[in-house]
Parts: structure tokens; sequence; C-alpha cells
């Protein structure tokens, strides 16, 4: 990322991000002297004012009306995603002491981070928003948000709901602020004056956040694959497939892009994705799909992201019928040189045979993802319990739901224990410094208190187990003194 300086910035928008980290300064004194009380009706606070039905309705239309993309009826369902964050930020103490470990002496006080600085995607500009300043107040920290110029009136309404929600508690309404003039190099600057970023994004703005010099938490590219053994249920997992292709018009990298089925499933598979409302799109319909979604060098182009089956139809001078739910084309194999085994974020999905083992299905998988969306997630559809050790074991992704719809399950959900978030870390594999979900903890700093307890020092034969040779230590070594033993 080429440095950017401040005189690159218009002055309107100086002067705007220097008032707002003024008042976010300002905010954060007040914030760190709330107890833990304090600040959890804050967070039940501006949850309520987000998330109840009424309100988020009026911001899913906003958003989708601003932006043009996304689907109605599924993302109104992220309400959900805001209400299971509240749970997990209650649930969990911030303030003073966090975690005690009697046996190791260990005391853990919660403080602050600081000033957040959060960048809001455009496909999540009322849920990103939400999320993040949940786990931040709960963390006592402020935020501000830098909305994407293509939804900011959406996120910019959401903050402002927020902050009035603060205010009728008593407590500063600058504990979270929203830029209103919004621009690659506002985010820029943003980033490098924050003390954390959490960049919920494409790549290159993952990238900046972490050339910003400031500590970031980003994700990594998607390519969601579901994979199933000889022992799934066809039906239910093709259901799954559904769901998770269909959430919000398939705009999230959790949404499943590829299917990979046992040839002896391989047809069955086939009719089942029919059978939840799949479009099965002939040899000459797969081509004309390829076309409109990648460039001839093989990237993805941005105006098929997120819409319906529908629209990338026309797009692709196709028509289907109105009660297709999406399209999915049979794939023609695995590499970089085939485009439809890559992350597609719309409503299109390949689904892939594979021939001879379960384990040679895995091997396949693998090459899948060396393609793309390495770190981030996939799913598999099984009952035997090896097979899901043998998958977990051998994936190189943070996260694996199983017999789950990949984009409903893997950032949280009701019925598995995964955090409740709407940042996924990709870990080492995807570029990040987390392999796991961004949650409560990532929002605070820890300060450890250890008090002294009776020396932990094994022999040197259980140390080095076959290795030990006691004939090469000194004799009348002496007996370690607390300060030996306390090393440095």
């Amino acid at each position: 990322m080429a440095d950017v300086k401040r005189s690159e910035l218009s002055p309107e928008q100086e002067q705007e991000l220097q008032e707002a980290f003024e008042r976010a300064r300002a905010a954060l004194k007040v914030i760190e002297t709330y107890d833990q009380a304090r600040v959890d009706r804050l967070c039940q606070a501006v949850a309520w004012a987000v998330a109840n039905t009424t309100t988020f309705h009026r911001l899913v239309e906003m958003g989708i009306a601003e932006s043009g993309l996304g689907d109605y009826g599924s993302r109104m369902n992220k309400r959900m995603k805001i209400r299971g964050v509240l749970r997990d930020a209650l649930r969990q103490p911030s303030v003073g002491i966090i975690e005690e470990i009697p046996e190791k002496g260990l005391v853990k006080y919660g403080k602050p981070a600081g000033i957040i600085g959060c960048i809001v995607p455009t496909t999540n500009p009322d849920l990103t928003p939400a999320g993040n300043a949940i786990y931040a107040i709960k963390a006592r920290d402020v935020v501000i948000f830098s909305p994407h110029p293509r939804s900011k009136d959406t996120t910019f309404e959401t903050v402002r709901l927020m902050r009035e929600a603060l205010e009728a508690e008593g407590a500063p309404a600058d504990i979270l602020q929203c830029l209103t003039k919004p621009s690659l190099l506002v985010s820029q600057e943003l980033m490098k004056r924050a003390d954390l970023i959490i960049a919920t994004g494409g790549q290159a703005l993952v990238r900046q956040a972490y050339s910003s010099g400031k500590p970031a938490y980003g994700v990594g590219a998607g390519n969601a694959t579901e994979f199933l053994d000889e022992t799934a249920d066809v039906k239910a997992t093709a259901m799954n497939c559904m769901l998770s292709k269909t959430s919000d018009f398939g705009s999230g990298c959790s949404a499943d892009g590829n299917v990979l089925v046992p040839r002896s499933l391989y047809g069955e598979m086939l009719d089942a994705l029919e059978e939840v409302g799949g479009y099965r799109a002939d040899e000459k319909e797969r081509a004309a799909l390829g076309a409109v979604m990648w460039d001839a060098e093989g990237h993805r182009l941005p105006d098929t992201v997120a819409i319906s089956p529908q629209q990338l139809a026309a797009a692709a001078g196709l028509s289907i019928p109105e009660d297709k739910k999406f399209i999915f084309v049979e794939g023609t194999g695995i590499g970089e040189e085939h485009n439809f085994c890559k992350e597609k974020l719309t409503t299109l999905m390949a689904v892939h045979p594979y021939d001879g083992s379960f384990e040679d299905g895995v091997d396949l998988a693998l090459e899948l993802y060396e393609v793309g969306g390495k770190g981030h997630s996939c799913g598999i559809a099984s009952t035997d319990d090896a097979h899901i050790d043998y998958f977990g074991k051998t994936m190189p992704v943070s996260r694996i739901m199983v017999n789950q719809p990949n984009s409903r399950a893997n950032a949280g959900a009701f019925n598995n224990g995964m955090p409740m978030t709407s940042s996924m870390g990709c870990g080492t594999w995807g570029g990040n410094i987390l392999s796991e979900n961004v949650c409560l903890k990532h929002y605070l700093n820890t300060t450890w208190v250890a008090r002294k307890i009776e020396a932990d020092r094994p022999s040197d034969a259980d140390l080095f187990g076959d290795f030990y040779d006691p004939a090469l230590e000194p004799e009348g070594e002496a007996k370690p003194t607390d300060a030996a033993v306390t090393m440095s």
C-alpha cells in the first residue's frame, strides 16, 4: 500500500477525522470508568436499538436499496446474529478480574483496547456496526466506523440509532461514531490512527489494514466447500447447501461455492439440489455464466456479486424460472484453470464428483483449497466419526461444520458452540493472525497478575526422556535457587 499523506485527504475529511479522534479520546476516558453492570446494560441498549424487528426491517430495506446488493428475507435473519453476539458478550466478564487460575497463581484483568477503527463492508452495513459495537462496549472501547461508500447512509443510520441509545442511558454518544465522508484514503488514515483495527472486507482492504502499522484483525478469502462421504444424508445435505448458498444471495465468504460428492452419490445429489430449488445449468449455459463471472484472466467480475439467480441468469443472456433459488453447474475440474472451482460470492454453485476412496476425495478437496479459500471454512456431511476426525486433522481451514449449512453456522449459531461474530480469522493459511472467530477477547487487553507458587520444575530425566545422560551433567550440581528457576 502506498503511503497516504494527510494532505491527500480533503480539508473536510481531515477535519472530520481529527474531531472524531478528539471526541473518541474523551469518550474513552468516560467508558473506562464504567463497571460491569453499566457496560452490560449499554450493550443491551445499543443491541435493542437496531435488532428489534421493526427497526432492523427498515435498515435492511435501506441497505438493499442503497447498495443494490442482498436478499431481504435472509438478511433479516441477521438480527438473530446480533442477539447471538449479545448473548456471548453478556455471559463473559470484561471488567476487573476476568479469569482466575488458582493452581498457577494467576489472575487476569480485562482492560480496554482503546480506539477501534472498524471498516464496514457494503454487504453488512448494519450487522457489522452492531456486532462490533456490542463487543467494543463490553470491553469498554470506543469505535469509529468507516462505512463503505456504496452503503454509507445505512451504516450511518445504524450508528445514529445506537448513539441515541447511549445518550438515553446517560453515556457519551461518541463511544460510537461514523464517518460521513468515506473513501479509501479516509479508511487508510483511520487505520493508521486507531489503536486496533477490525477489517471486514476484501483482501485488498485486509492487506491495507496489516500495512497500517497498527494491530489488526482481518479476514481471509473464502471459497466454502461442502464435502460428502458415502454416509451422507443427501437430501438433508442438499437443503443445507441451499440454505448456505442463498443466504443474502451468497454474498458471504462462507456461502457454499463448491460441493464435492462421491461418484456413487453424484447423480442423487444433483437431483436433490434441483428438488430444493436449484437450477441445473447445462454445458452451454455454464459457458455463458462463466463469461459474466470471470474475465479472460480468471478474475471474478464484481457486477455478479450478491445478486439473485434470475439477475445472474439475465446477465448471462439466460432466463430461469422465478421459483429457482440458486444456479448450479457441474464442475469441469479442480485447478487454477477451472474458474468454477473458485470463490463466487453469488447465487452460483459448482458440484464436483470424486472417484476412489474417502481419502482420495479429501485429497481433491485439498487441491481445491490450493486454488482459493485456504484457511476459511468448509463443511462435511457424514455420520462416520473416523471420517470427520480425519477431515478435521487434514483440512487447512479454521472452521469445519458437520452436517450444518456453512454460512449459517460457522459464524456462530444457537445450535452450535461457535462464537457469534461477523468477522472470521483464517489463520496463517489466509494471511491472518487469528484462526478463530473474532469475539470479545479480541477487543480486550489483558493484564496477568502472577503470585508465587510452589516450584514446578520436573527432573531433567523427566524433561529430556531418553536423551538425558547424567554423565554429561557436572558432579555436585547445586540445587537450583528461586532465581535459577525464574527465567527471564
